[in-house]
């Protein structure tokens, strides 16, 4: 009773004036977020009034620091590499790169699941995009799976995660904007990613396997394509190929920057589709274009809201306050890779995973930079989270694009989930407690 008398007695002193501003601004955020105002709202607001209310500070400081969110040249790649996908997406990219896996491990058992598994990899090395991912490769799967057989509870699931791997391998744009607010090589993060997501699609491939003979009274195998088949797929995938090859060959070497090899991405994307292809034309492209325009305005709102949100949490010290119980100072190595994947993790089940990378990465950046951790294993963990985040309920992304594009209500989408969610959170613990899944490809790229 005593210590609930004094609590109340350090309020009323003002003593504890830092948990009545972060009880304010989350009270707000929420109200506004169940009213089904867009992030940006909550966001905006809950700075705004902590200006105001708590701390009197001219709220054009807000403006200023919404144009420094933006002002990174880091960021230009993520509308470059945003119209590559979408023109590579409209063509027959994603049909090219499906047909030469499944040549050659379809008539395996499991081999349409890890045909899917495999696809969503090489598609992320073209999109950057989850979301991008579930429709390419599950439009052309879904019902090449239901037809040989398989659950589709198991089919939607593994459709959903396999493609978060696409957060992982380059281009990403988790990956771009975490370099930007962290302050970290792009192109490093780009390499340290591509070891953690082949890792994952071994995983992901190694549970379809077994889940597939587990089932096998119920499954049908594909047909063995024959050798003229093979090279036929092959040589439809060679242009595709080349995307990812030009983005890490380009970047690896040093004759490109990512955002260079971004620009480069989008000229290759048009050659590709509109000149070699001539699938895609004038008009096309510039619906591309148009989609790319609204998307990057999206981001960028969210990016340069975000930044003030983040400046005014900070300005008002609320993470170092907050985080102090947690003496993250003089804690090791894993245990802080351990709050910050779990903080990202939690944040992305509820929140948009960039709004969520927006607001943590500031917060955390001062910890990871003092214990002396390398900022690109920690953003390859963050993104990891946010891959899990985004596949994860109430609120992952990718489940909510699952719905809209196979038209099966949530439950049903969800069902599935588990199985992989598990071998997720193995991939986490192995990437805290082994960094070098993640940092010996960088090590020997970069010659660190």
């Amino acid at each position: 009773m005593n210590d609930i008398i004094q609590f109340l007695s350090d309020i009323v002193a003002g003593e504890l004036d830092i948990y009545v501003i972060t009880f304010t601004l989350v009270s707000v955020m929420i109200v506004l977020l169940f009213l089904s105002f867009p992030m940006v709202v909550p966001l905006a607001i809950g700075a705004l009034i902590g200006l105001l209310h708590f701390s009197l500070v001219d709220p054009e400081v807000l403006i200023q620091q919404m144009v420094t969110g933006i002002s990174p040249n880091a960021l230009i790649a993520v509308p470059m590499f945003i119209f590559a996908a979408d023109i590579m997406t409209r063509g027959h990219t994603a049909n090219n790169l499906l047909g030469l896996i499944q040549a050659f491990v379809g008539h395996l058992k499991g081999g349409l699941p890890i045909t899917t598994c495999i696809s969503c990899t090489l598609f992320g090395s073209v999109s950057g995009s989850t979301q991008a991912t579930v429709v390419s490769v599950g439009q052309i799967m879904r019902p090449k799976l239901l037809q040989a057989g398989y659950k589709d509870s198991f089919v939607m699931a593994l459709i959903i995660n396999a493609s978060d791997i696409a957060f992982l391998i380059p281009p990403s744009i988790g990956l771009i904007l975490y370099g930007t607010l962290a302050n970290a090589s792009v192109g490093e993060l780009f390499i340290a990613g591509i070891g953690p997501g082949i890792v994952l699609t071994i995983f992901f491939a190694t549970y379809s396997y077994f889940y597939s003979r587990k089932h096998s009274d119920s499954i049908s195998l594909v047909e063995e394509t024959n050798r003229e088949e093979k090279m036929e797929a092959i040589r439809k995938s060679i242009l595709p190929l080349g995307f990812p090859a030009l983005i890490i060959g380009g970047i690896y070497s040093g004759i490109v920057t990512p955002t260079e090899a971004a620009s480069f991405a989008v000229l290759y994307a048009i050659v590709v589709e509109c000149v070699f292809y001539r699938i895609l034309g004038t008009i096309d492209v510039l619906d591309a274009a148009l989609s790319t325009g609204l998307i990057t305005a999206v981001v960028f709102v969210l990016v340069g809201i975000g930044q003030a949100f983040s400046w005014y949490i900070s300005f008002e010290q609320i993470p170092q306050d907050l985080l102090a119980p947690l003496d993250l100072s003089s804690a090791s190595h894993e245990y802080i890779l351990f709050v910050i994947a779990l903080a990202f993790f939690v944040g992305c089940m509820f929140v948009d995973s960039l709004v969520v990378l927006l607001i943590l990465t500031p917060i955390f950046a001062p910890i990871v930079d003092a214990a002396g951790l390398d900022p690109v294993h920690v953003g390859v963990l963050i993104t990891l989270q946010m891959a899990i985040g985004s596949a994860t309920p109430p609120f992952g992304c990718d489940i909510f694009t699952a719905i809209a594009i196979f038209q099966r209500p949530y439950l049903e989408v969800i069902r599935g989930a588990l199985p992989f969610f598990l071998i997720l959170l193995v991939m986490s613990a192995l990437l805290i407690f082994l960094p070098d899944i993640a940092l010996l490809p960088r090590d020997i790229l970069f010659s660190k």
